[in-house]
């Protein structure tokens, strides 16, 4: 493993993060842990500036973890891992680096004379609230020192573990602005074991979303991602923008599937597998890069609203889930452009 000129977690050019004598392998021989080796690192930094070409609307980001035992198959952040020299594919699922010096490191940089006081999103890389949180307990010190500071965050997760820090989140929205999100991109349970086999089922993240709301932390859901041909039917849409809505979210956030180098080719192994005759739909759907056609997404996104508006969640805003306000949409911007849309897990 290649530990040295590391690039940090949003994929931006930086000095090695830690040392190579600074690395303890660890493996764990509990049921929840099995197959899985962490590698605890102590970093030399762990506020992260988001690339400027990106479209993202926040310019800063906080990653306690690389890898992720989610083992969801579309998820664009595998290609971190050839930064260490591991594959893309099991690795990622099962090679997981552990900045266990995380919380220390943030009450320092937040104390920076530099530091002015800007928005931090967590969970735009990898899942905060993955498996390995219920061992490690990062976040708990992570929100401590925002909280500290009355420094603004948001939460992106899949993991129900976030309710264990239910009591911090409350005490955090007493000084600053917090804004928590849950991904949930289907309700189907078919789809959900095949495609995110390693997370909460969508029903226990809704189930989150409902107790996160009723504890005063307003919970919106991201909607993603809707794989095309598996998952976006209007029947299906409509079922899961229902079951949002049952759950008291605050607001839902539709994006499609992008696939990435690194995800790409993990997912289209799963597809051949799984579902060999829709291989020549996504050449097709995917053929001018990452994302799917302009035309697509707003098909997807028009349904979706849609049915906000019947069971009535909204209004619906960009970047709402995050609590930041996202770049505009230009409509001059050629077709085979990435769209100015968030980048989930």
């Amino acid at each position: 493993m290649r530990w040295d000129n590391l690039t940090d977690g949003d994929g931006a050019a930086a000095p090695a993060l830690f040392a190579a004598d600074a690395v303890t392998t660890r493996t764990f021989d509990t049921p929840e842990f099995r197959g899985i080796t962490f590698h605890e690192i102590r970093a030399r930094s762990i506020v992260n500036r988001v690339p400027g070409a990106s479209r993202m609307p926040f310019e800063w980001t906080v990653n306690p973890y690389r890898g992720c035992s989610h083992a969801c198959v579309y998820c664009f952040a595998r290609k971190t891992h050839s930064y260490l020299d591991l594959d893309t594919g099991l690795d990622f699922d099962t090679q997981i680096v552990v900045k266990i010096n995380a919380a220390e490191l943030l009450r320092r940089e937040l104390a920076s004379r530099r530091w002015r006081g800007e928005h931090i999103a967590m969970g735009t890389n990898v899942d905060c609230y993955q498996r390995a949180e219920g061992r490690y307990r990062l976040m708990p010190g992570i929100l401590t020192a925002l909280t500290e500071r009355a420094n603004p965050f948001s939460i992106l997760t899949k993991g129900t573990l976030i309710l264990r820090d239910l009591e911090l989140l409350r005490r955090a929205s007493r000084v600053t602005d917090v804004g928590v999100s849950v991904s949930v991109g289907f309700t189907d349970p078919g789809l959900w074991r095949t495609v995110e086999p390693g997370t909460p089922s969508p029903e226990r993240r809704l189930e989150a979303v409902r107790t996160l709301t009723d504890h005063g932390i307003p919970c919106g859901v991201l909607m993603a991602p809707v794989i095309p041909y598996l998952g976006d039917s209007p029947e299906q849409l409509r079922a899961t923008v229902r079951a949002i809505a049952a759950a008291g979210a605050t607001s839902v956030t539709p994006l499609v599937l992008h696939l990435r180098p690194g995800a790409r080719e993990w997912f289209t192994a799963w597809l051949a597998r799984h579902h060999l005759r829709l291989l020549p739909r996504y050449d097709a759907l995917y053929g001018g890069g990452a994302y799917a056609p302009r035309w697509y997404q707003r098909r997807i996104t028009g349904m979706v609203h849609e049915f906000a508006d019947e069971y009535g969640i909204g209004p619906y805003r960009a970047g709402a889930h995050r609590g930041v306000t996202a770049p505009r949409a230009t409509d001059a911007a050629p077709a085979t452009e990435a769209p100015d849309q968030l980048t989930l897990l």
